[in-house]
């Protein structure tokens, strides 16, 4: 069986709160609304996806409606492919731990809750898209994670074995798909999640990226 490494994308490879964050403000901009996100103390919930940024502006302007969130999640779209890799980098080692995962004839793969073409035009922007043999994305299949069917497709399209899979993220709903598809889990501490990812109890844990391969090694014995 072919070992597979499945990597959420924002928050996981690559701080992405930046641009996400710029984008929800120019919503509130064209909305006419002063409220503002701001990139660092806000950037936990640029990683939520594009709703829940702009669901927390709106609260602290007094003006959520569903309406309103229904309205403008098209042009915070828009505003975010438009300028999707202004402030976004890949996390540091990231990488070099595909290339060594690559190296060790690991298949690789990308499994995001990111629209499917925001996600390719973003990794191929960053350089990156043909380290990854598949990538999956929100709307790629008709549901998304935490369900299983997006992580399984990632395994097979790349190449890999459901049997000799994990998956690398940062957040509950990385930990809550790999749970559903009982596979263990790696979560990562320099995401705006920091340390309180231990909390969700993965298999895994790690603080930098040259750390990741001991991992794999260990969980997919």
């Amino acid at each position: 069986m072919r070992k597979c490494v499945v990597f959420d994308l924002d928050g996981t490879l690559a701080d992405t709160s930046g641009d996400l964050i710029a984008a929800a403000n120019a919503c509130f901009e064209g909305m006419g609304r002063a409220v503002r996100l701001d990139p660092v103390a806000d950037a936990g919930v640029g990683l939520l996806g594009g709703k829940a940024m702009l669901r927390l502006g709106l609260e602290r302007e007094g003006a959520l409606t569903e309406d309103l969130l229904t309205e403008w999640y098209p042009h915070l779209l828009r505003f975010y492919g438009d300028a999707l890799c202004v402030h976004t980098r890949m996390y540091d080692g990231a990488v070099e731990a595909v290339e060594a995962l690559r190296s060790a004839d690991h298949a690789v793969s990308v499994c995001t809750n990111k629209p499917e073409a925001l996600a390719e035009a973003l990794l191929r922007a960053l350089g990156v898209r043909d380290l990854f043999g598949a990538l999956v994305g929100a709307d790629t299949l008709p549901t998304r994670k935490p369900d299983v069917a997006p992580y399984w497709a990632a395994v097979e399209r790349a190449g890999g074995a459901r049997g000799a899979s994990l998956l690398v993220g940062d957040s509950d709903t990385d930990r809550n798909t790999a749970r559903a598809a009982g596979r263990p889990c790696v979560l990562v501490t320099f995401a705006p999640g920091g340390q309180a990812v231990h909390a969700l109890e993965p298999e895994g844990v790690i603080d930098r990226f040259e750390e990741l391969h001991p991992e794999v090694d260990r969980l997919l014995m």
